[in-house]
């Protein structure tokens, strides 16, 4: 079981819960998370359970971050807006850069969230079951 978080700006949102539910077979086996407005409507489109951190500008992406650095998060898929200044922009930085620093994969888009989501159905991040075996409580 992976752990996956999926994040994505306002002006994604839709993006983000089409991709959920074309993807639904391929998420459901898995832990997933998100920031609170996007963790709700993928549960109210998929039959999906998503943890809900709060909102990305009042601390969500910091909660992920925090999971990221202490190595308890295997994916993201974090759809950015790049044409939209955000708020929380350093928030967002320095989870891109925890991603960096824990080798965590990391989707800012469709395309390359459809290339991890596929490799993962492949079973191309079965090394991060290693991650799952060696820290104990990490699945409870």
């Amino acid at each position: 079981m992976m752990h996956i978080a999926l994040i994505a700006h306002d002006r994604k949102k839709d993006e983000m819960v089409n991709f959920v539910i074309a993807y639904e077979n391929v998420l459901a086996p898995h832990k997933l998370y998100a920031t609170g407005t996007t963790g709700s409507r993928i549960m109210e489109s998929t039959s999906l359970n998503v943890h809900r951190f709060m909102s990305g500008p009042l601390g969500g992406d910091q909660q992920i971050g925090a999971l990221v650095a202490q190595n308890e998060m295997d994916l993201i898929i974090f759809l950015r807006d790049p044409l939209m200044a955000q708020p929380h922009e350093p928030d967002i930085i320095a989870l891109l850069r925890l991603c960096d620093v824990q080798g965590i994969p990391v989707a800012t888009n469709i395309a390359t969230g459809e290339l991890l989501l596929k490799a993962m159905e492949r079973g191309d991040f079965a090394w991060r079951e290693l991650v799952h075996k060696y820290k104990p409580g990490i699945d409870e």
